[in-house]
């Protein structure tokens, strides 16, 4: 990734809707000892570790990220963190899956991506799991999720550039609470929705210079995949104390598939490919190790990551 900072007076303008708040009734729940010996079962240590994933439970998941073929180091970074209860009363369903790709030529690009997730994920985990946790009712003076959000994904932007000067990161945040899917991005990394009918969307739009002139009908999409400047942002993480966040939020029903992806894999792969690795691979795990492998084998020129979800279920 690259910023050119002269060009984002031309571009960066707010496309967040406006905020929707979410309440939702919070339960207690009792602490649960730890098993006694959590160690993993003699069977899956001899299996191919690409076959393993979180796959009871509503939520499926699988990701994967790797350094690709032409960059000395990986900075991309990925944090998954699932929240699920099976018992009477149970708390809302919560799922957090963060993909931040560090911007090359940047001083620290890669702790800049694993600080602004570690950031985003700490400021989420704080404010809405927690307190359902610990049956802290949100009220109607309570910020909306989407605000919440929002709040997350500057407060990482605080962070880097204090921590981090002169690096900078994409991040795309996808939380699902209860039967709601919410986004929050920045950067040219994407999510994808692929509904249980089939329809498939790209939910995010790219904060670059090539995505912003094809918008205003100065390049062709063909045009843009060739472009030199392809790379270049004109919004990221880490670069000024100033940040428009783009927020949105959908309904999430039983068969909904969310992909979360840098560049290294939509930049190398078409979206007809992608959707028929994901469609033919027995577990979702799999179809990440797959798209990697299809994304090495077309050049493999950028660090290449994918988060997979899956909803299996009625949610809750």
């Amino acid at each position: 990734m690259r910023f050119i900072e002269q060009i984002r007076r031309h571009f960066v303008k707010s496309s967040a809707p406006a905020p929707s708040t979410v309440d939702e009734p919070l339960f207690e729940v009792a602490d649960v000892p730890e098993p006694a010996d959590s160690s993993p079962a003699p069977e899956l240590e001899q299996q191919d570790e690409t076959l393993l994933g979180a796959t009871s439970g509503t939520l499926q998941t699988g990701w994967m990220t790797d350094i690709g073929r032409s960059r000395g180091h990986n900075e991309d970074s990925l944090l998954v963190f699932l929240g699920e209860q099976e018992s009477a009363g149970a708390v809302p369903l919560f799922g957090l899956f963060i993909l931040a790709d560090g911007m090359g030529g940047h001083q620290a690009g890669e702790l800049a991506s694993a600080l602004a997730c570690r950031a985003v994920a700490s400021h989420l985990l704080s404010q809405v799991y927690l307190p359902t946790l610990s049956s802290l009712e949100r009220g109607a003076t309570q910020p909306s999720l989407n605000e919440v959000l929002i709040e997350a994904i500057m407060g990482a932007n605080r962070v880097v550039n204090q921590t981090l000067p002169g690096s900078g990161t994409t991040l795309t945040c996808a939380m699902v609470f209860g039967k709601r899917l919410f986004i929050g991005h920045v950067g040219d990394s994407r999510a994808y929705l692929r509904q249980a009918n089939g329809e498939i969307r790209q939910l995010t739009r790219d904060h670059s210079v090539v995505s912003k002139l094809v918008e205003i009908g100065q390049l062709t999409p063909e045009e843009a995949a060739v472009h030199p400047q392809r790379n270049m942002l004109y919004r990221a993480v880490g670069q000024g104390f100033s940040l428009d966040v783009d927020v949105q939020s959908h309904p999430l029903q039983p068969g909904d598939q969310l992909l979360l992806c840098s560049d290294g894999l939509w930049g190398l792969l078409p979206d007809e490919e992608i959707w028929s690795i994901v469609t033919a691979a027995p577990t979702l795990s799999v179809a990440c190790a797959q798209l990697v492998d299809a994304a090495n084998a077309a050049g493999g020129r950028d660090n290449i990551s994918v988060i997979l979800v899956e909803t299996r279920r009625d949610l809750a």
